[in-house]
């Protein structure tokens, strides 16, 4: 707590508590239920705003980690019951959404997470203070150190409760990606037997249907379905038992195996020890591959959006192929107006993941020897880009995919006059008969089938059938 937050406090009558540390003493709101490391990370840093509490995946699985440290220590002897059990019943409290405004320190730190990592033990240590009947900062019954971070180090306690963090906020991206799949795929089953005109580097091709259009889209995103859960087994290995560095300093012999075997069961995820402590200690590789993952996904749904944007374009001087749902007015000042808000709030979006694969990138290339101080930023914009991606899925499925409409009419007659249609015709009529009807129909403006039976090439029902099957 900084001097001037000690000024406001004495001038509201607020009440404090004293602690120390190595730096010294300094005064805690007695109702906060962290203590003195913590009160000098927000004088410390005071950077976005942002509390580490936006991330309840972490702070959940904050509490994973430290629940499964205690019961570890107390199975290997070096941990009282008591202990185990106060302990416990805090990390539980913590994981079911309870004290988390207590985490306040900001997501942008120095100290490779340290400051994470004291805010979560001394949340812990003073929640189990109170549920052995003691006050908070009674250090002398329970400690934040010796206690609740007994036999770790921030280097494996928090890479492992990031990665904890980003599984489990990748599987509610995975859903919500593959339930937006599947809302294309319906619509694609929906407009099967829309004719339209396909086209490439925005110029006519040959025709198609809406519904190979939309079925492509949910192909494309389930695709990414698929790359991120490629991604999940990598998640689950974890450095817990390396403590500094990765030499196992200071933890209790038989702590690794056991850390590692209740954190498997608390998570229900398979967690595997990392074959080399000091090798994962230092290793971002995974979250490098979380973030192009992210990346990957957000261009692909960014690019389904601007097709969506330009398939809705006009109404009237744009294709104004399909009907996005109006969802606000689209103007201060032109009345009648309605923009394609979901697929533009998506694209920016997709836009910001893309830029925060660079810092992650960065970050990543930073951290030199034996630890990456900069893992607080990438768990932030990992975590919050995970979230929006979420978050944007959900949105375009449900305001926007599900009701979009065609406009069949204006399809067909795009299609009909579509000079790529003869395209279809070629390997009956041979190349350079199908460029002279093609070149005629453009002259003209006739339709395909009407040059095609003019020059006596097929007649007119073989030409629609063949024109047809290839439509799809």
């Amino acid at each position: 707590m900084s001097e001037s937050q000690g000024a406001r406090a004495a001038r509201s009558g607020t009440r404090t508590r004293v602690e120390s540390d190595a730096l010294g003493e300094m005064a805690v709101p007695a109702q906060a239920y962290w203590g003195v490391h913590t009160a000098r990370a927000l004088e410390n840093f005071r950077v976005s705003g942002v509390p580490v509490s936006v991330h309840p995946h972490l702070v959940r699985a904050l509490a994973q980690v430290k629940h499964a440290a205690a019961l570890a220590n107390g199975e290997i002897g070096v941990l009282q019951p008591h202990k185990v059990r106060a302990i416990a019943a805090a990390c539980r409290a913590v994981a079911e959404g309870r004290h988390h405004e207590q985490f306040c320190v900001d997501v942008v730190q120095g100290g490779a997470g340290t400051s994470t990592n004291m805010n979560a033990n001394e949340v812990i240590a003073n929640l189990a203070l109170e549920h052995l009947g003691h006050a908070r900062g009674s250090y002398e019954h329970l400690d934040p150190l010796d206690d609740v971070n007994r036999c770790q180090s921030t280097n494996d306690a928090y890479p492992t409760a990031l990665r904890l963090a980003i599984s489990a906020a990748l599987s509610e991206l995975s859903t919500e990606l593959g339930m937006l799949a599947a809302e294309f795929a319906a619509k694609g089953a929906e407009f099967a037997h829309v004719v339209k005109v396909g086209r490439t580097q925005l110029q006519d091709a040959v025709p198609m249907t809406l519904g190979r259009e939309f079925t492509a889209f949910a192909v494309t995103l389930a695709e990414d379905v698929s790359r991120i859960g490629e991604t999940l087994p990598l998640l689950a290995e974890t450095n817990l038992g390396a403590t500094a560095i990765g030499t196992g300093i200071a933890a209790e012999p038989g702590y690794a195996e056991a850390v590692v075997r209740h954190l498997q069961a608390l998570t229900g995820l398979d967690v595997t020890p990392a074959a080399d402590l000091v090798e994962a200690t230092s290793d971002t590789g995974v979250f490098l591959l979380v973030s192009g993952v992210l990346k990957r996904a957000a261009v692909k749904l960014s690019k389904v959006c601007s097709d969506l944007r330009l398939l809705a374009s006009g109404p009237r001087a744009g294709l104004a192929e399909i009907n996005l749902p109006p969802r606000q007015a689209g103007s201060s000042v032109m009345p009648g107006k309605v923009n394609p808000v979901i697929p533009e709030m998506v694209n920016q979006i997709a836009f910001a993941t893309a830029g925060a694969d660079v810092a992650v990138t960065m970050a990543a290339d930073n951290g030199q020897l034996q630890l990456n101080a900069f893992e607080p930023l990438i768990g932030h914009l990992l975590l919050q880009h995970i979230v929006w991606l979420t978050h944007g899925c959900s949105a375009l499925r449900t305001l926007c995919v599900a009701g979009i409409t065609a406009n069949a009419e204006q399809l067909s007659r795009g299609a009909a006059g579509a000079v790529g249609a003869v395209t279809a015709l070629a390997p009956r009529i041979g190349h350079e008969a199908a460029a002279e009807v093609a070149r005629q129909a453009s002259r003209t403006g006739a339709e395909v089938v009407d040059v095609v039976v003019e020059r006596g090439l097929l007649d007119r029902a073989t030409a629609l059938r063949l024109m047809a099957a290839a439509a799809g």
